[in-house]
Formats: C-alpha cells, structure tokens, sequence
C-alpha cells in the first residue's frame, strides 16, 4: 500500500513516512493510492469479531506487513487498548425508541479520538524507537483532539508535543485535561481564538517543507492518515451489531467537525460495507450547505454552541472525501481547495455533488434542539448525552427511517457539564474528571496582536534544540 497527495504533488509515500507527515508540501492530505475490497463473504466471518480482533483484520490492509510484521502489528492494538475502561472498547447502548448510541468514548479522555489516537501512540513509538529519532507533534484541537493526542504520548522519549486549544472555546474540562499535564514533553498554548483560527498558523508552519524536514514536524490531527485509518474500524464494528446477518443497509449518524470521522466511514462504504451516513452538524453549517447544495462557503463567522467541537468553518477532511468520490482526481480537488483557501469559497460539481450524495445526507440542529435532545434522552432513558453526541440523536428523534440506524456519540457527557446544566440536568462528573480542578496547570498564552506563527515556531525551534 503507498499513499498520494489529494492535490497530486507528492506520491508514492509509505505508511511510515504518512504516519510521520502532516499536510503534504502541494498543501493536500495524503490517501492510500487504492481502497482494499471486502467480499461479501468476509464481511460475514467478521460479524462476530470483537473492536479490537477486527482492528486486526482490518489495519493491516493498509500497513504492509514489510513495515510492521503482522503479529507486532497486533501486538501494539493490544497494547494500544490496554487502557480503555469497556470490555469490548466500543459498545452500543440500546435506548427507547430505537436509538442506538455508539459509545467510542471509553479510553483514557472520555472521547472518541482516544480509539484511533491510542494506536498512533503505539506506531510512532514503534518507528521512533527503531530509527532513534526524535519528532515534535503540533496538533490544533477544536476540544477533544489535544487531550487523547497528549495522553497517547506523554512521557514518551522520542517525542514532543505542541498543542494549541482555543481558549474560553471549549468546555472547562477539556481544557484542563490539557493544560495539567505536566510532562516535560508536552507543551500547550491557549490561544485567544477560534478552532480555525489556530489552525492557520500550523498550516503555515507545515507546508514549509524545509521547516518541517529540519524540525521533524508531524501532526495527529485528523490530518494524519493513520488517525482516519483506526476510525474505519467502528463504522464496520457498528455495521455489525446492528446487522449481524450482513444483509441489510445501516444508516450510521455522524456528529461532524473536521469531517475526519464521516471520511473514514466513507471509505468503509467504498471498502463493500453496506452503510449510508448523514453528517449531523450545529449552526455552522458549511458542511450542511456542501452536501445539500454543493455550496462549500465560509460564514462571516463562528457561532459558539454547546457542540464546540463542531464550531467549525473549515472542515478539512472534506478535501478527502472530494478525493474519494471523485475517482482520486487530484487536480480538481486542487483546483477547488486552492479556490476555497484564496477566497473563502468554492462549488461542488454537480457529478460530484450527486455521487457524495449517494452515500451520504446531512442535516442541521440549532442550539434549542441540541438540548432538547439531551432532556428528551435524558426523560426517556435516564441517559445522558453528550451536546455533539446530541446533535446526531435530535436527528433520530425527528426522521423516520427504513433503515438500521445507529448515533455516533463522540464523547462522555461527563465532559461537559456546562452543556448538561443548560439542558436543565444534572452533571454526572467522573472522579477522575473532579480531581482536575485541584490539579496544577503548565501552559503559554496566545494573544490577539501576538505573531502566533512565530511564536509557534519559536517553540518547535526551542524543543527541537533541547
């Protein structure tokens, strides 16, 4: 298997050299050159797997057993999982009314990233400790990204990491889990911004190719292909405790952000997995407006809601969905990403338009519905959703559907009291979630007027040379 650029200037890359790389030097993502094909027959022998014996059928369809020998592939799945407080990792709760909730947040930060991040742990170790190399990660977080990309890598020896969270933007407890890690290797900056806003100047720091060769620069945001890779893996878990008999169609509900997740659903669908998705998303609604209308458009601004990881306008996955259902035709996804990042905007092509439709809907939630999901949950099934987790479930709550349909719930609502008390309920804090308010913190400032780029490389220079 070997990996291109989706804007068709970097080919031929490795799994190793994906895992290690960020945005690529032409500014594309990278995508595996072919999508490996299930039979009908497989599908079956796999319905009874558990989460992680199906990671082991399923990675290694996209890591050649030449870079990592299958059983230390499976050794470092094992280990990956180690951590995670449910049995079978993922579980799916069965609710009144025929919602399904897809619970992916049993590992270490209560959230779904901590699946795939857990694993990119484990590979990076596995590379590093073998060619003795050190990397610095730089990962923007919208919430939830920074804290499950810390905990798969504090402490480790060949690593530092730099994470920018927007600060007042994302719940209390997302940003402590962030800012009290006090590991000489991670390093945080809370940044006066939106989650787009930090973005720039990491993108800025990764498509200079010199800057990244002579800092070792790599990023573990949804950016990274290996993060997508892991992510497949519970849309075929759900597809399978929803249908065991392999036979009938699943529309699995995406909370969508960054798109990262929704991505790797599609690719599940283009491996032979018979499931349709609808992307849920809050008021900011780009990804909506693509979907429905082909209209990919940046809004005047961001509108904060309870759902702050899905306070996003620029959903950069959607560069790889581009690439999917347009047969890998890097030079119209770099022509519409080129035109999207110089003026904010751009058109869908209506045959490409029709063929995401296919696969896909989207739908809107406002704030009010968002927490009149979580009360109606709650009234109905003494269970607690979380606000993004929410947004899919208001989707549930308000279309009938002829198919099996399971929610994405993308996080613990343990995490978000805030949310929780504004949907008139009562908080359930974990212990571990109570403790961080005594915890001391270590992190830096980014202000407005401050040169956040410099300062950023400014850190990566000062990590590197330490």
């Amino acid at each position: 298997m070997r990996y291109s650029s989706t804007r068709g200037g970097v080919k031929g890359q490795t799994f190793e050299q994906a895992l290690f790389s960020g945005y690529c030097s032409d500014g594309g993502l990278l995508f595996p050159d072919t999508v490996p094909q299930i039979p009908q027959k497989t599908l079956q022998t796999w319905a009874d797997l558990s989460y992680v014996d199906l990671c082991k059928e399923i990675l290694p369809l996209f890591v050649d057993d030449t870079e990592i020998p299958r059983q230390e592939l499976h050794g470092l799945i094992d280990r990956a999982f180690s951590r995670f407080r449910h049995p079978d990792v993922v579980n799916v709760a069965r609710l009144k009314k025929g919602l399904n909730v897809l619970e992916l947040w049993h590992g270490v930060t209560l959230a779904f990233k901590d699946l795939a991040l857990s694993c990119v742990g484990q590979f990076l170790e596995y590379f590093l400790e073998k060619r003795k190399k050190h990397v610095t990660i730089v990962v923007g977080t919208s919430g939830d990204t920074g804290s499950a990309a810390i905990e798969a890598v504090r402490g480790l020896k060949w690593v530092d990491i730099v994470v920018l969270l927007p600060h007042g933007r994302c719940s209390r407890i997302q940003e402590l889990q962030m800012t009290t890690v006090l590991d000489d290797n991670v390093h945080v900056f809370a940044v006066d911004g939106t989650s787009d806003d930090l973005d720039y100047p990491i993108k800025q720091c990764f498509v200079d190719a010199d800057f990244v060769q002579k800092h070792n620069l790599i990023s573990i945001n949804s950016i990274n292909w290996a993060r997508v890779m892991v992510q497949t893996v519970h849309h075929f878990y759900a597809y399978f405790q929803m249908c065991r008999s392999c036979d009938q169609e699943v529309e699995i509900v995406v909370p969508t952000g960054a798109m990262g997740n929704i991505t790797a659903g599609c690719i599940a669908n283009m491996m032979g997995l018979p499931v349709k998705f609808v992307s849920t998303v809050n008021v900011n609604d780009i990804v909506d407006r693509a979907l429905k209308q082909g209209d990919f458009s940046m809004a005047d601004k961001v509108i904060p809601t309870s759902s702050n990881s899905m306070d996003i306008q620029v959903p950069y996955n959607f560069e790889r969905i581009l690439y999917l259902f347009s047969g890998h035709d890097s030079t119209l996804v770099a022509r519409l990403m080129r035109e999207f990042e110089a003026t904010g905007k751009t058109v869908v092509p209506k045959n490409l338009l029709d063929k995401l439709k296919a696969v896909m809907r989207s739908y809107s939630v406002t704030e009010a519905d968002t927490l009149l999901a979580m009360r109606t949950c709650w009234e109905e099934n003494q269970y607690l959703l979380c606000p993004h987790t929410a947004v899919a479930a208001f989707y549930h709550m308000a279309q009938e559907s002829s198919y099996l349909r399971v929610c994405v719930a993308t996080a613990a609502a343990a995490k978000f009291p805030e949310a929780v008390e504004k949907a008139g309920l009562l908080p359930q804090p974990t212990p571990e979630l109570q403790a961080l308010d005594s915890m001391p913190t270590k992190y830096q400032d980014m202000e407005q007027g401050q040169d956040w780029e410099a300062m950023l490389r400014t850190k990566i220079q000062s990590v590197h040379s330490k």
